[in-house]
């Protein structure tokens, strides 16, 4: 019913394996360095992805994740640097810190409006992402949570945010704009270090000056 802690961790010449429908949870590191593992499928059933399951799987592209699935840890496909997309399942309440931090391939990302929270570093170094929409459900984004996505071209947080982390958009420098649909949210220092993107938001917001992280704020028919 499940497979357990580093069970396959460094088996560097596994290219495939199949799990069965008895597996319900896959623990912290069960696949980690696999680096030969090319693709896998999560059975439905399984609820649970251990903290860095799939950490630096370098060659994995494809994985599909069953809507089963309720908790997937921190770092779990971190350093997964072929993976190319992925579906996060409708009952992820939080994405967790580093969850899918120096996924260099991966270029599109759909979060349910389950999730309620991004997490620290969740999507750093994602150097191919293009683009990202947050649900309004999600009401915080941790800190570098962005950081270094540099082809990250611009990006909507909705109303239902009310706090930023230090440094969640840090050295993003292909960044123009960044949209804000509700109030002006609660930030930590640097926002938007290193990326130069004008702000843009709706003329009944409140709290917003004409700067915002140190960026020039325009109303959104501006843009």
């Amino acid at each position: 019913t499940g497979i357990g802690w580093r069970a396959f961790y460094n088996c560097t010449s596994l290219t495939n394996i199949t799990i069965p429908d008895s597996v319900i949870s896959i623990g912290s590191g069960a696949f980690s360095k696999c680096i030969n593992l090319t693709s896998i499928t999560i059975p439905d059933g399984v609820t649970s992805i251990g903290r860095g399951a799939f950490y630096s799987c370098t060659n994995l592209t494809n994985i599909i994740i069953p809507d089963s699935v309720t908790i997937i840890d921190r770092g779990a496909f971190l350093g997964s640097e072929s993976l190319k997309t992925i579906t996060i399942p409708d009952k992820i309440k939080s994405i967790a810190d580093d969850t899918f931090s120096n996924c260099r391939s991966l270029t599109s990302i759909t979060i349910p409006e389950s999730v309620t929270s991004i997490g620290k570093f969740a999507f750093s170094d994602c150097t191919n992402l293009t683009s990202i929409t947050i649900p309004d459900s999600v009401t915080s984004i941790g800190r570098g949570a962005f950081t270094r996505c540099t082809n990250l071209t611009s990006i909507t947080i909705p109303n239902s945010v009310t706090s930023i982390g230090f440094g969640v958009i840090y050295a993003c420098n292909s960044l123009t704009a960044v949209t804000f649909l509700g109030h002006a949210p609660e930030v930590e220092n640097a926002i938007f270090m290193n990326a130069t993107p004008t702000i843009y938001r709706k003329p009944e917001a409140k709290g917003w000056g004409e700067t915002f992280g140190g960026r020039p704020v325009k109303l959104i028919s501006e843009k």
